[in-house]
């Protein structure tokens, strides 16, 4: 993301501004690049959120890898790790491999906000499409991706094991 940490308004609406994000809560909420010091958390919102969550070792890899995009948002003054959205850019395409938020965080447009990060700098890095999947079942996470200009572009058979379910790759065009 650069040197400067973006902010975006939280509430009914979002509004990428310029350095962090106001949540319904009233907390200040900063985004910034993950570092090793973080997994920790990371890890324990991962496995609050996802029935085969990804280890704290998949999330230093993705540390180490220098085309990725590992923000986290940070709560208060206290740093509270409150959510984390994990993209990747390869040329012209780019793909968001993971986003979660804190149980107790959840339904404040923070995992918008997170969205909005990661394809704003997508789009910076030269991305013209972004790809996900989602569990066929993640209503909330379609409803949420729905609202960022994806659309289901095919459907990939067994793809989630754990329970094992069909995975839903949707697309959208990163100027959106």
């Amino acid at each position: 993301m650069g040197s400067g940490a973006r902010q975006a308004i939280i509430g009914r609406s979002v509004s990428v501004a310029s350095t962090g994000v106001k949540e319904n809560s009233g907390d200040l909420i900063t985004f910034r690049e993950a570092t090793a010091e973080d997994l920790v958390c990371v890890a324990e919102i991962e496995k609050a959120s996802f029935a085969d969550p990804w280890s704290a070792h998949e999330f230093e890899s993705v540390l180490q890898l220098g085309h990725t995009i590992f923000l986290v948002a940070e709560a208060g003054n206290a740093g509270e790790i409150a959510g984390y959205v994990v993209a990747m850019a390869v040329l012209d395409e780019a793909e968001i491999l993971n986003v979660a938020v804190s149980p107790e965080r959840r339904r404040a447009g923070l995992g918008g906000a997170l969205m909005d990060a990661a394809l704003s700098e997508l789009k910076r890095r030269g991305a013209q499409s972004v790809y996900l999947e989602v569990r066929v079942s993640n209503t909330a996470a379609r409803s949420l991706y729905a609202s960022r200009g994806f659309v289901e572009l095919s459907r990939r058979k067994d793809y989630y094991r754990s329970p094992v379910e069909d995975a839903l790759v949707m697309r959208r065009a990163a100027n959106g």
